[in-house]
């Protein structure tokens, strides 16, 4: 998570960001089950506050003049039940979601940073929702093959996080900066799950000017990240504008061994999460929905920052991000394409489109490197390439948006 989501100001993203925020194709959803949001500098109005379960549509319209946000937040405001990320002025796009009877929350982030605007009270009645219908238990089945590549990832990650995280501590940074890209992928490729947990993202993956945005202690990946690489004398934060060496200094080998601990500790934390009841009822909850949009969310994720080279401004490893992002996001595809497939003629256009989109992008990645053998350095990219880069990027998140409405359609 990177300030890019909070302000896209480089490499034409203003325009990318238009590019990604088009309106999703309209599910199948009952007139009561779909709802309007204006999301504008102070506010955030929804058209009803409450609903009935089953498949509700947030058409959400950016009436201010910064990129937005809108989210659908359970009850105890902090988890994630659904979100919409980059919506453009004046853009609109549609956030599609199974709830469940409950209470919830509704709010938006224009700008993209602290808290967010027009938090109100939202309520879902009726009776719980079940997957009906022949292919309930193939959905299940997608449900379940998610669960196990999420705790896979973080199996590996905790592991290869000690070594790196005793590599930093220790003052072997050649070891640690070798380690650094491969750590991160176990990451980037189930980042939504560690999104959708409050602060834990936060506290793993926010670049310094995000903590200091939103006024919390500064740890995690990228805190190591910059100790490893030392800026320059005279370096530049990655808004352009934020001297580098600004009320930072190197830590001392007390303090890499706190922040050592620290990334382990959360990480184990992600790890027992994944590992718990709460993380496969919460999975069961929302379906085959929440692995499709968790293939939207990953995308994302590229365009919010690696696509920039913000994400790992110090390290140049965007590109080892961005691969592992993509990874993700067609592993989750993967398991909810046949759903798709199985709409019509136009579910199959789309799934045709998606696996297009996903061959052109990786082919064009592979011209850079691979998450094997490794990437090259982002500073290495030119312009051209990274325009290339952001046009296949575009033409995949495109049909991809539409993916959760179409299976639930």
């Amino acid at each position: 998570m990177t300030l890019a989501r909070r302000s896209i100001a480089v490499l034409g993203a203003a325009a990318l960001g238009l590019a990604l925020t088009g309106c999703v194709a309209k599910a199948d959803v009952s007139a009561a089950g779909r709802l309007t949001v204006s999301s504008t500098a102070d506010g955030c109005a929804v058209s009803a506050g409450t609903a009935t379960s089953g498949t509700l549509a947030f058409d959400v319209s950016n009436k201010g003049d910064e990129v937005t946000e809108f989210y659908l937040l359970a009850e105890d405001g902090v988890r994630i039940v659904g979100e919409v990320e980059n919506v453009a002025p004046g853009a609109s796009r549609t956030l599609t979601v199974v709830a469940q009877p409950g209470k919830y929350f509704t709010v938006c982030k224009p700008g993209m940073i602290g808290s967010g605007v027009g938090k109100t009270a939202f309520a879902v009645t009726g009776e719980k929702v079940s997957e009906a219908g022949g292919d309930a238990a193939q959905k299940k089945k997608a449900v379940d093959l998610y669960a196990a590549f999420v705790k896979d990832q973080v199996g590996q990650l905790l592991p290869a996080a000690k070594t790196f995280a005793e590599a930093y501590r220790t003052g072997d940074d050649a070891a640690a900066k070798a380690q650094f890209s491969v750590v991160r992928s176990y990451y980037e490729r189930i980042e939504p799950v560690a999104d959708k947990l409050g602060t834990l993202d936060p506290r793993l993956d926010f670049r310094e000017l995000d903590a200091k945005a939103d006024g919390i202690d500064w740890t995690g990946f990228h805190r190591i990240e910059k100790d490893l690489w030392v800026p320059a004398a005279g370096a530049m934060n990655s808004d352009g504008t934020t001297p580098a060496n600004l009320d930072w200094a190197p830590s001392t080998p007390e303090q890499r061994g706190a922040f050592a601990d620290k990334l382990v500790a959360d990480l184990q934390e992600l790890y027992d999460h994944v590992h718990s009841d709460a993380f496969l009822k919460d999975l069961d909850a929302q379906g085959i929905a929440g692995i499709s949009n968790g293939a939207i969310s990953l995308l994302d994720e590229v365009a919010n920052g690696k696509i920039t080279g913000e994400e790992d401004w110090w390290s140049g490893t965007d590109l080892s991000d961005f691969a592992a992002n993509v990874e993700g996001s067609k592993m989750a595809f993967s398991l909810v394409r046949d759903f798709a497939d199985g709409k019509g003629d136009e579910g199959r256009k789309l799934v045709a489109q998606i696996d297009r989109g996903f061959s052109a992008l990786e082919a064009e990645l592979a011209v850079h490197g691979s998450l094997k053998d490794g990437f090259a350095p982002y500073s290495t990219v030119t312009e051209t390439q990274k325009r290339d880069l952001t046009d296949l990027l575009n033409a995949l998140a495109e049909p991809l948006s539409k993916l959760t409405s179409t299976i639930l359609g």
